[in-house]
C-alpha cells in the first residue's frame, strides 16, 4: 500500500532501525555515571551529538536533543524570550508556521506578550522586506520556518536572518520538514527538528542554539541536556535519529532529485486529468518530495477515505478533515482553495510505478465523489439565463458544511443573467476561501462578503460569462 504522507512522519530508515535495535544493547545505562557502561553510553550519545551537530551545521555544544521536535520549538522560543526579557517582549512569527510555532505565541500572548503575524503571498511564502519592517523596536525573537509542512514552500531564511542580525535580533528556524534534505542557509540563532520527519524513531527532537544568543531555559531543569531537556535521554532512539539523519543526508541529493521529477509529474498531470483543480504551493522554491492540490466541489474527508480505498495514504488541510470545521491556518493565510485539499509527500524509495497508479485512480475517485455529492454537469460553462430571469438569487447554505455552499452557488449562476449576483449565506469558515476561490477558478466576479441577518456571512458573486 503506498504510503504518501512522510511530511506527517517518514518510515523508520533502514539505518535508524539497526542503530535502534545495537544501541538497546549497548545504551541502556545512564550516560551520567562514571562506570564502565555508563561510559559506553556516554560515547555513544557524545557520538550522536556530533554526528548532529554536523548535520545541523553548528557546534555539538550548541545542540541539545529533547523528547520531541515540538519540545524543542517550546523550549526554544520560551527561552529565547525569557533571555531577552530586557530587550521587549514582542514576537515576530510568519502566519503558515507550524501549530506548535503558533502554540507558543498563543502561550507568550496570554502571558502579556505580543505577537506579529507576518502575511504570506498565494504560494506561501513570506516576503523577506516585509518580516524585516516587523521587526521593529522591542523585538525580543523571530520564529520562521524553513519549509512549509503543509505545501512544501520554501522560506527566504538566509534574507530574513540577515535582517534579524541587522536589528540584534535572534531568529528561530523550524527546520522539521526541510533538516533531512540538507542543512539550513544563513545566519540563524536557534534551530528545532525533529527524527519522525526524517526517518528517525519518533519521541526525538533536536534544538540548536547558538553561542551568544541569549537564552533562559523556562520550567524544572535538571543537569542533563545543558539543563534545557530534563530527564534521563533515550539514548536508543537518539542514536538511531543521529544515525539515520547522517544516512538521509547522504542519500538527499540523489533521492532528491529523484522525488522532485515524481513530484513535477503530480503537479503537472493532476490539472490535466482532473478538472477544476488548484495545485499550491511554490512551484520551484519547494521541498522536492511534497505537493498539495485542491479540487472543486469535492468534500476532503471522503476524498481521502476514497484513496485510502484505494491503497493510498494521504493527507490533507481541508476544514473537511478537521474536527474544528475551519481549514488549515496555511491555506487560509494563503487564500487558495481549501476543499478537496490533499497533500502527497513522496517517502524516500517511492515507485514511480505507484505514482503512475496514483495518476490513474484520482480521476475516477474525484469524479464518483463529485457524482455523489451532485455536483451540476456543465458548472464549468453556465448557460444563458431565460430572458425573464431575476436580477439576483439568494442561497441558504447555512449549517452546511464545504463543499456544499459552492456546489449550490454552482448550481444556480446559470439563472441569473450576466450582471447578475448570487448571494449564498454560508456559516462554514471555509466558505470564505472557496468561494473567491471558485470565482477566479470559473471567471466570476466576486463582490465581497457581509454580516448575514439570519446569521453567518453573506457571500455575493456577479456572474460576469
Amino acid at each position: 500500500m503506498p504510503y504518501f504522507d512522510a511530511a506527517s512522519a517518514a518510515p523508520l530508515h533502514p539505518v535508524a532501525r539497526q542503530a535502534l535495535l545495537a544501541s538497546l544493547d549497548e545504551g541502556w545505562a545512564d550516560p551520567a555515571r562514571l562506570y564502565r557502561e555508563g561510559r559506553r553510553a556516554r560515547l555513544l550519545l557524545d557520538a550522536a551529538r556530533e554526528a548532529a551537530a554536523e548535520a545541523v551545521g553548528c557546534r555539538a555544544d550548541e545542540l541539545v536533543f529533547t523528547p520531541s521536535g515540538t519540545r524543542a520549538v517550546h523550549a526554544g522560543v520560551s527561552g529565547a524570550l525569557a533571555g531577552r526579557r530586557r530587550a521587549g517582549n514582542r514576537l515576530v512569527v510568519s502566519a503558515v508556521e507550524h501549530s506548535s510555532v503558533l502554540h507558543a505565541a498563543e502561550v507568550h500572548a496570554a502571558a502579556g506578550g505580543t505577537v506579529a503575524e507576518v502575511p504570506v503571498d498565494r504560494s506561501g511564502a513570506v516576503d523577506a522586506g516585509a518580516f524585516a519592517a516587523a521587526l521593529r523596536e522591542g523585538t525580543a525573537l523571530a520564529c520562521l520556518q524553513s519549509a512549509n509542512h503543509e505545501v512544501g514552500t520554501e522560506q527566504p531564511v538566509a534574507e530574513v536572518a540577515e535582517a534579524c542580525r541587522g536589528v540584534g535580533v535572534p531568529l528561530l528556524v523550524d527546520a522539521a520538514q526541510s533538516l533531512g534534505w540538507g542543512p539550513v542557509e544563513g545566519g540563524w540563532s536557534l534551530l528545532a527538528a525533529s527524527a519522525h520527519k526524517w526517518g528517525g524513531p519518533a519521541g526525538v527532537g533536536l534544538l540548536a542554539v547558538r553561542k551568544g544568543v541569549r537564552f533562559a531555559p523556562q520550567g524544572p531543569s535538571d543537569e542533563r541536556e545543558s539543563g534545557r531537556a530534563p530527564g534521563f535521554e533515550n539514548l536508543p532512539a537518539i542514536v538511531a535519529a543521529a544515525a539515520s539523519l547522517r544516512a538521509v543526508r547522504a542519500e538527499a541529493a540523489a533521492e532528491g532529485a529523484r522525488l522532485r521529477g515524481l513530484v513535477d509529474r503530480i503537479r503537472a498531470r493532476v490539472p490535466e486529468l482532473v478538472p477544476d483543480v488548484e495545485v499550491v504551493g511554490d512551484p520551484v522554491r519547494r521541498l522536492p518530495h511534497l505537493v498539495t492540490f485542491s479540487c472543486l466541489y469535492v468534500d476532503g474527508e471522503t476524498l481521502l477515505h476514497e484513496l485510502d480505498r484505494e491503497g493510498f495514504s494521504v493527507s490533507s488541510g481541508s476544514s473537511c478533515t478537521s474536527s474544528t470545521l475551519t481549514p488549515s491556518h496555511v491555506l487560509r493565510a494563503m487564500g487558495v482553495l481549501s476543499e478537496g485539499n490533499v497533500r502527497v509527500s513522496l517517502p524516500a524509495g517511492t515507485a514511480a510505478e505507484d505514482v503512475d497508479r496514483f495518476l490513474d485512480v484520482l480521476p475516477g475517485v474525484v469524479a464518483g465523489v463529485r457524482e455523489r455529492l451532485g455536483v451540476p454537469a456543465g458548472s464549468a460553462a453556465p448557460a444563458a439565463a431565460p430572458a425573464d430571469a431575476p436580477g439576483s438569487l439568494v442561497v441558504d447554505a447555512l449549517g452546511r458544511r464545504c463543499p456544499i455552499p459552492v456546489i449550490e452557488l454552482a448550481k444556480v449562476i446559470g439563472d441569473v443573467p450576466v450582471g447578475g449576483t448570487v448571494t449564498v449565506l454560508a456559516d462554514d469558515e471555509a466558505a470564505r476561501l472557496d468561494i473567491p476561490a471558485w470565482c477566479a477558478m470559473r471567471g466570476q466576479e466576486y463582490v465581497g462578503e457581509e454580516d448575514a441577518p439570519e446569521g453567518g456571512r453573506a457571500y455575493v458573486v456577479r456572474r460576469t460569462s
